[in-house]
């Protein structure tokens, strides 16, 4: 193992959160500082080290940056309901003042593209902590970006959001800015290369995407790889500062911080110089198609491996309609059983063909009958084997996504729908037995697939708890 330490501050924020299982990769001893040491600890490996610090108050500083070589700063407060701007500015001169007492190597600084005059409050904060840590003392070295995209960043998140919710859009004058998206893959390749960068000074580099696009060609983009067909209508008389406001009764989960990245889009963010080239020649970063398109397919890897006993609670509390997981939508049950697991997998194990789906055979009928009156598979297919399931196996309207002897149970839907379908079983060793969950997973395509969602969604909460007792029923009794 290398014996330079790397010391990453927002390690549970998006990007920090993706730089440390990099840089513990490629071998490095990382170190991260957290608030909420408790929150960060499950999320690395168990070789990185995890400190309680907080960058406003100094003192809790010192011993965080004990032997660092290496310190990226990739926070800001951007989310506070206070002065972000001051809150930046102590937090900044605090972590400099701490990296320069303690010999600290390189700082390396996640900023802001965009250039004055007239950058909004946000720019103008990233602007000023990065000065701050450059004028430390200490050999800093600031990448500045546009938008980054990635499943899971606020601008992308953002970009859905929009696209997702509107099938005509009113756009603003600054969806015509120019910007330089950079997929959060390529971020994290900047990152790591920094540590290696010959730096005797401070410096600012410039990164972005291959190519300038505008916010309006983000957005094409996404609705044209998701499906979706939008209309834009352009009119010049929307401000930012309307923008925002608008964007808050679209997307309220975004609003506050949205409002600022909104303000921002007054400045192109384009890459206006080349140091990006000379200092990192090995890296060449993606375009807007395959950044949106990774993007897209990382999100489908990350559910798929998704335990949702893990992510949801155990218990039964769930919110009307489901829970969101980026553009999905997840309703999840669960019940503990006295069985154990290859016990309580067994008639997961034979569900569909002959067998049923446990509950309202009926209704699975009925549904199998409108797929095939609108040319889908319907429920002829039935299954290969009664008792057992391979990955790829046709179930009914249903295939095989994923199997795991006496664990899990992934279906993926091809009956027509609005959107993407998922039907999940999981059993796991619970006390003296076993615990069931059972999840469904959409996808929704556009407004019309919340529609199909949220109008069937009384009907899937009567059909999915009936399957889950009716599973339960079917389980081998106990012997006690």
């Amino acid at each position: 193992m290398s014996s330079r330490l790397c010391l990453v501050t927002g390690a549970s924020g998006y990007v920090g959160g993706r730089l440390v299982p990099e840089l513990e990769k490629h071998g490095e001893r990382v170190r991260c500082l957290a608030r909420r040491p408790e929150y960060v600890r499950p999320r690395v490996g168990d070789e990185t080290e995890v400190v309680r610090g907080d960058v406003l108050d100094a003192g809790s500083l010192h011993e965080a940056m004990d032997g660092v070589d290496t310190a990226y700063y990739l926070i800001h407060s951007m989310g506070s309901r206070g002065d972000f701007e001051g809150e930046d500015r102590r937090a900044a001169e605090n972590f400099s003042a701490a990296a320069r007492d303690s010999g600290v190597r390189r700082l390396v600084y996640l900023g802001g593209l965009g250039r004055a005059p007239g950058l909004s409050r946000h720019l103008r904060s990233r602007h000023e902590v990065g000065r701050i840590l450059r004028e430390s003392g200490v050999p800093t070295l600031e990448l500045r970006a546009a938008i980054i995209i990635g499943s899971g960043s606020l601008s992308f998140e953002m970009v859905r959001a929009l696209v997702q919710k509107l099938p005509v859009m009113i756009t603003p004058r600054w969806v015509s800015q120019p910007t330089q998206p950079l997929a959060v893959e390529d971020l994290i390749d900047y990152l790591v290369s920094a540590l290696d960068v010959a730096l005797d000074e401070s410096a600012v580099v410039e990164i972005g995407g291959a190519e300038p696009v505008s916010y309006m060609d983000v957005m094409k983009e996404y609705a044209r790889q998701r499906g979706l067909r939008r209309v834009m209508i352009r009119v010049p008389v929307l401000s930012p500062r309307l923008s925002s406001l608008w964007l808050g009764l679209v997307t309220p989960v975004y609003a506050r911080v949205g409002r600022e990245l909104i303000e921002s889009t007054r400045n192109a963010t384009i890459v206006d110089d080349d140091s990006a080239r000379r200092l990192f020649p090995a890296l060449r970063p993606r375009g807007i198609r395959e950044a949106i398109q990774r993007a897209l397919l990382n999100e489908d890897r990350e559910l798929a491996l998704t335990r949702w006993s893990d992510a949801l609670s155990s218990g039964d509390t769930r919110q009307w309609g489901g829970e969101s997981f980026g553009s999905r939508i997840v309703d999840s049950r669960s019940t503990h059983v006295p069985q154990e697991p290859h016990q309580a997998f067994e008639p997961i194990r034979r569900i569909g063909g002959e067998t049923g789906w446990y509950y309202g055979s009926w209704l699975w009928r009925l549904r199998g009958f409108l797929d095939l009156m609108v040319g889908g598979v319907g429920v002829r297919r039935g299954r290969r084997d009664p008792r057992h399931l391979f990955p790829g196996d046709a179930l009914d309207f249903w295939r095989v996504e994923a199997i795991e002897a006496d664990a899990l149970l992934r279906l993926s839907a091809e009956m027509k729908l609005p959107g993407r379908a998922w039907l999940q079983f999981e059993v796991e060793p619970d006390g003296d037995g076993s615990l069931v969950r059972q999840t469904a997973i959409f996808d929704p395509l556009g407004l019309v697939g919340l529609a199909y969602w949220y109008a069937l969604y009384p009907l899937h909460q009567l059909v999915f708890a009936g399957m889950l007792r009716g599973i339960v029923r079917a389980m081998s009794p106990v012997d006690r």
